[in-house]
């Protein structure tokens, strides 16, 4: 019976999200809050653990991740409550890396090469998805604690970069050595886009703060638990995962 009551307050949360077109403030039953949400995220798509063939992080530079959404609140039981909404939001990097002996795939003058790369790396994600979080609310007072999954559907996205100042090892570490320069025409490029997985899933935990009846602002940490690129996709043998933080702010009818 209790998963039945908890089924049926989820649907009612995604169905005021994914429409509120009628809803208003004059509207929303008693125990149900709407929230418009417009954030900055500031984060990269990285291993959990830095591997040795990454030597150092010598930028990083902000890129224009946003997020737009609306979620419904419903309360369950006394300060609790059940969160879920629709987002669309980007997600973005830009950094250069050194490394020594790093797997790469990349094209110079036209030809493909692959092995181990010692150098300089340039690299740009960005992705535009969907996402759909399903949360559990704590509220005290002004501040609504919560947590939980979500998922994302990426509309496009972009990872690819520029291979510098460096040499490549084909093959293997005792493999012919190809130079790789710092010129046009000398640099190589690499575009693994194609293999970015098209579903990711991950957890969220945050805080809500309201300043006024209405207005307020959040915090929030999104952690991807699917690798950011396809299980198939060899080249990069480590999962990267996307961490991102994001400040934002609400309007509640």
């Amino acid at each position: 019976m209790k998963k039945k009551i908890l089924f049926s307050t989820l649907m009612i949360c995604a169905s005021t999200a994914l429409f509120p077109g009628g809803i208003s403030a004059g509207n929303i039953p008693d125990g149900l809050s709407v929230k418009l949400r417009a954030g900055y995220s500031v984060g990269g798509t990285a291993p959990l653990d830095m591997p040795p063939a990454i030597r150092s992080i010598d930028s990083y530079n902000l890129t224009p991740s946003i997020v737009f959404g609306v979620d419904a609140e419903c309360q369950v039981y006394r300060k609790w409550g059940l969160q879920t909404g629709l987002h669309i939001e980007n997600k973005g990097m830009d950094a250069s890396i050194t490394t020594k002996g790093y797997r790469m795939e990349m094209v110079q003058e036209d030809s493909r090469i692959e092995g181990l790369f010692t150098g300089t790396v340039h690299q740009k994600v960005t992705s535009w998805m969907l996402t759909l979080p399903v949360q559990a609310t704590l509220n005290i007072n002004r501040i609504s604690l919560k947590a939980g999954p979500y998922a994302s559907f990426v509309i496009s996205g972009d990872f690819s970069g520029i291979a510098s100042n460096g040499y490549l090892r084909q093959g293997d570490p005792t493999g012919p050595k190809i130079i790789i320069g710092n010129r046009d025409g000398e640099w190589a490029t690499y575009d693994f886009s194609e293999h970015i997985r098209s579903f990711q899933f991950g957890v969220n935990i945050g805080a809500d703060y309201a300043i006024t009846d209405n207005f307020g602002v959040s915090a929030d940490l999104n952690w991807g638990l699917t690798g950011f690129l396809k299980n198939s996709f060899k080249t990069v043998d480590r999962a990267l995962y996307p961490i991102y933080g994001t400040i934002g702010l609400f309007y509640r009818f």
